[in-house]
């Protein structure tokens, strides 16, 4: 059975996405996996051994050039692969579109569960799965949907591993790590600032998880500020050079423990079952399964998924004495 996934971006949500992987393969076991991705997040998913083909597109190039080129391309990948049936994880009218040109069986979200409406109209199969719900739910629920399958939350909270690296990458950040003390991982960035957790409080989580070897990586040049602040005013952070995405999975992979923003890198913790908190602020905390080793901590305010406010700094209300608590816990497991 050949499969198309479409999951095109953005980082964070490819990784809440790729549990699916596993699922298919093990009540499909001759399934032929393709994945749609956008070009600049390709790296999050290279060396997934369920992957049988990444197909990268750029529609932030949006010249004619690049898009006749790109339908070409998938028109040309549809008569070589013949898929049986395309899956619209993304949800959007351009992915919908691009489900359509690779599969006449192409699966979605229905009017109802889906942000840009108009695409529901483009699928064969459109399913009514609530748009607010649990981000992982949405995703298998369509899933099980589309495939006649049924995987549960049980089986997604005892899932495997679902992002992979190189060998290389694991050798090249072993110097950075511990072997005496426990590897906390810092994520300090994020897409807007109001979902940036400020840098006095992540300081303050540093000095009391004191005998801890904490590593921020960053991404951007304010990142690296914000990291440079906290290793000066502790002893126990050091900024990391910077990652390649394969070197940063790997390193995140080897910690004890992430804590982090609502942001894509955050979730490589999650789709690797490491130990994490993350800290949510205008954004909805909905977005993965909090349990015995995945928590999360959400400000006070109210989110409106379909309206999200960037206006809402409310994470600096939260208290870095719950986030201390809660990571001192998680490391005495």
């Amino acid at each position: 059975m050949k499969i198309v996934i479409i999951k095109t971006s953005a980082l964070g949500d490819i990784l809440h996405t790729s549990f699916i992987l596993q699922f298919i393969k093990s009540h499909i076991p001759n399934a032929h996996i393709s994945w749609v991705i956008e070009s600049r997040f390709a790296g999050i998913l290279s060396n997934h051994k369920d992957i049988d083909e990444l197909i990268t597109i750029n529609t932030k190039n949006k010249s004619i050039k690049n898009i006749l080129k790109t339908i070409k391309d998938l028109r040309a990948l549809k008569k070589q692969n013949n898929y049986d049936i395309a899956i619209d994880f993304q949800g959007l009218l351009k992915s919908a579109i691009t489900s359509k040109i690779l599969c006449k069986n192409n699966n979605g979200y229905d009017k109802n569960s889906i942000r840009e409406k108009v695409a529901s109209y483009l699928y064969k199969n459109s399913f009514d799965i609530a748009y607010h719900s649990n981000t992982i739910d949405r995703y298998r629920e369509l899933l099980n949907k589309s495939l006649n399958i049924n995987v549960s939350k049980e089986d997604v909270l005892a899932k495997k591993n679902s992002c992979f690296y190189s060998q290389e990458s694991t050798n090249s950040i072993k110097p950075f790590l511990s072997d005496e003390k426990k590897n906390i991982i810092f994520i300090v960035g994020s897409t807007w600032e109001s979902r940036i957790y400020p840098k006095e409080r992540f300081l303050n989580i540093a000095k009391n998880l004191e005998n801890t070897n904490i590593l921020v990586p960053y991404g951007n040049t304010e990142e690296k500020k914000f990291g440079e602040y906290l290793q000066r005013n502790s002893h126990n952070v050091k900024v990391l050079p910077k990652l390649s995405l394969d070197k940063l999975k790997a390193i995140i992979s080897s910690a004890d423990l992430l804590i982090g923003n609502d942001t894509g890198p955050s979730y490589i913790a999650w789709a690797n079952n490491i130990p994490s908190i993350t800290i949510f602020g205008p954004t909805p905390a909905s977005r993965i399964y909090e349990s015995n080793i995945h928590k999360l901590i959400k400000s006070s305010s109210i989110v409106d998924h379909y309206n999200l406010n960037k206006n809402d700094f409310s994470i600096n209300e939260i208290s870095e004495d719950k986030i201390i608590k809660i990571a001192q816990e998680l490391l005495n497991q």
